[in-house]
């Protein structure tokens, strides 16, 4: 699956910190730009699969799940 969101990086003295303005609670940290956005990259993909999986907890057995791609 392909998304893309936006990171806001900003430098706190020798590191840089990052958030996702739309993933909420998706927060990265690194001594680099790249190790940053790689820090929030994986913060937002542990909290993407764990939305994910709270949601289909407890459907009825009967419906119909389908996958839909965006984008």
């Amino acid at each position: 699956m392909h998304n893309e969101f936006t990171a806001i990086i900003e430098r706190d003295g020798d590191w840089y910190i990052a958030y996702c303005p739309e993933v909420p609670g998706a927060n990265g940290q690194g001594r680099t730009i790249e190790e940053c956005r790689q820090s929030l990259a994986d913060a937002i993909s542990l909290i993407l699969e764990d939305r994910r999986e709270d949601t289909l907890k407890g459907l009825p057995a009967d419906v119909i799940r389908e996958v839909v791609t965006v984008g």
